[in-house]
C-alpha cells in the first residue's frame, strides 16, 4: 500500500464530512501529475521547487466557492507529505509564473485553502500555514483567467516567491 493510499484511508471519514461537495470537483485521491515529496520540518535545501504547467478545465470558484478563483486540473499537480516538527516555522507554499496563477491546497484535515495574489512577486499566489499538521497536502496550481502556463511551485519554511 503506497503512502498516499494509507494517508487517504486515515482521513477518509474527515474528507467525507469536510469536503463532500468539493470531492466531486477535483479528485484529491488521484495520482499527482508532477509527483510527490516527503519533507520534514527543518528540511534542506529550502525552498524545494517543482516546475509544472499550471491550469486546467475546472473552475475552482464554481466548485469550492468565491474564495477560490482560477482554473485547475482534476488531479492534484503535486503532493506533499509533511512531517511536522518542533521548529515553530510555518509551511509556505507559493508559485512563480509570468501568468496570473492561483493556488488550491487540500490539507491533511480535509480543509480546502485557496490563494490568489498573496506571494511576494506580482500576481503570484503564496500561502503561509502556521503550525502545519503532519500528513498529506494535495496542491493544485491554477491560472486565474483559464488556459495553461509554465510555473514553479515552491515549498519552504522561510520564504515565498
Amino acid at each position: 500500500m503506497n503512502t498516499k493510499t494509507r494517508i487517504a484511508a486515515a482521513f477518509a471519514a474527515a474528507a467525507v464530512v469536510l469536503s463532500a461537495g468539493a470531492a466531486a470537483a477535483q479528485n484529491w485521491q488521484a495520482q499527482a501529475t508532477y509527483g510527490h515529496i516527503q519533507l520534514a520540518a527543518g528540511f534542506t535545501p529550502d525552498p524545494y521547487n517543482v516546475n509544472l504547467t499550471a491550469g486546467g478545465e475546472i473552475n475552482a470558484q464554481a466548485q469550492l466557492g468565491n474564495a477560490c478563483p482560477g482554473f485547475i486540473a482534476n488531479a492534484p499537480d503535486f503532493d506533499l507529505v509533511w512531517q511536522a516538527g518542533n521548529t515553530n516555522r510555518p509551511l509556505v507554499i507559493s508559485v512563480d509564473s509570468q501568468t496570473d496563477t492561483t493556488l488550491v491546497v487540500r490539507t491533511p484535515s480535509g480543509e480546502w485553502l485557496c490563494e490568489d495574489d498573496g506571494g511576494f512577486n506580482g500576481l503570484n499566489p503564496g500561502m503561509r500555514i502556521d503550525r502545519p499538521q503532519s500528513g498529506l497536502y494535495d496542491i493544485w496550481v491554477g491560472t486565474y483567467a483559464g488556459g495553461y502556463a509554465q510555473a514553479t511551485l515552491s515549498i519552504s519554511e522561510v520564504t515565498s516567491h
